[in-house]
C-alpha cells in the first residue's frame, strides 16, 4: 500500500505546485514531454529483459488482450452513442484497456496475494500492459492525435516507428541479450525511477475538479470502465471457460487496477483531451482505495 500513497502523495504535490504564481502554466505539458521522450523510454528499456514467455502462464499473457478487445468495442459503441468528439474517444482508447500493473499491482499483489502469486502479476503487466503500451497505445495516439487531420497510412506508420516509445521496445529487443556497461544500467534505472513521480506530478498540476458537461458522462464512463466492468469481464471470460485457480484470480486483481499513468502521459501530449484524461487518472486513484479492496474480497 506505500506505493499507493506515494502516488496520492505526488498527485497533491502537483495539485498544491499550480497554485504557486511562480510555477509557469506549462510546467504540466512540460513534465509530459519529459516523461514521454525520457522516463518511459527508460522504463521499456529496463523491463525489456524481463519478458519471458511460458505456456504455464497464458492466462495472465492471454487476459489483457481480451480486455483490450472488449473495451475498445464498449468505447466506440458508447462514443457513438454519446456522440463523444474524435479527442475524447481516442484518449479514452488509450488509457481504459491499460491499468497501473506494476507500481501499483506488483506491490498490492504481493501484500494481498503473497509471493506465489508474483509471477502471473509480472506476466500479465509485462506480457499485456507493457507490450500495449508501446504497440497499441503508440498506433492509437498517432490516429486520434488531432494534429494529424486524416493521416495517410504513410503517415501513421512514420508516427508510430519515431514515436520514443517504439523505439525504446525496438532498441531494447535488440540489446536484450547484450550486457551493458553498469554505469549505463545505472542511469536507465535511475531515469525510469522518475517517471512515476513526474508524471502524477504533472497529473496533479493538471487536475482538475471543474469539468465541463459534456467531460462528466466520458469521466463517469471511464471510472466503471476501468474500475468494474473490466475485472467483471476478466471473471466472465475465464468462468465461461471454466477456468479458475490462482493465474485467473491475479489476472482479475490486475485488470481492476486504476488507469495506467504511462498511457495517460502520451494520451496527454497527443493533445488528446488533457483535463478528462488527467480526470481520470486521479480520480481513478482515489476511486481505487475503494474499488481495489471490494475486488480482493470478492475474489476469497
Amino acid at each position: 500500500m506505500d506505493n499507493f500513497y506515494l502516488v496520492l502523495a505526488y498527485l497533491v504535490i502537483g495539485f498544491l505546485l499550480r497554485r504557486q504564481p511562480a510555477m509557469p502554466q506549462n510546467s504540466g505539458i512540460v513534465l509530459n514531454i519529459y516523461v514521454l521522450y525520457v522516463a518511459l523510454p527508460a522504463l521499456i528499456l529496463k523491463n525489456i529483459k524481463l519478458l519471458e514467455f511460458s505456456f504455464s502462464l497464458l492466462i495472465p499473457a492471454i487476459t489483457p488482450w481480451l480486455l483490450l478487445l472488449v473495451v475498445v468495442a464498449l468505447v466506440l459503441l458508447l462514443s457513438k452513442f454519446f456522440n463523444w468528439s474524435r479527442e475524447v474517444t481516442g484518449a479514452l482508447l488509450i488509457i481504459l484497456p491499460l491499468g497501473n500493473t506494476s507500481f501499483l499491482g506488483f506491490p498490492m499483489t504481493e501484500a494481498l496475494f503473497g509471493n506465489v502469486a508474483m509471477p502471473y502479476a509480472v506476466v500479465y503487466d509485462q506480457i499485456g500492459s507493457f507490450i500495449a503500451l508501446a504497440t497499441y497505445v503508440t498506433i492509437v495516439a498517432a490516429i486520434y492525435s488531432p494534429t494529424m487531420n486524416k493521416p495517410s497510412a504513410k503517415a501513421i506508420i512514420w508516427k508510430i516507428i519515431s514515436f520514443p516509445s517504439f523505439i525504446a521496445l525496438m532498441v531494447g529487443l535488440l540489446i536484450r541479450d547484450i550486457t551493458l556497461p553498469p554505469l549505463a544500467i545505472t542511469l536507465v534505472d535511475n531515469l525510469a525511477a522518475t517517471l512515476v513521480p513526474v508524471v502524477m506530478i504533472a497529473v496533479g498540476f493538471q487536475l482538475s475538479f471543474r469539468f465541463n458537461k459534456d467531460e462528466i458522462v466520458p469521466l463517469l464512463s471511464a471510472l466503471v470502465i476501468k474500475l468494474a466492468v473490466m475485472p467483471l469481464s476478466a471473471w466472465l471470460i475465464w468462468r465461461a471457460l471454466g477456468q479458475e485457480g490462482l493465474a485467473v484470480t491475479i489476472s482479475i486483481f490486475q485488470a481492476a487496477m486504476p488507469p495506467m499513468i504511462s498511457a495517460g502521459a502520451i494520451a496527454i501530449m497527443a493533445g488528446l483531451a488533457p483535463r478528462l484524461v488527467s480526470g481520470v487518472i486521479g480520480f481513478g486513484i482515489l476511486s481505487g482505495l475503494v474499488s481495489l479492496p471490494i475486488v480482493f474480497w470478492l475474489l476469497q
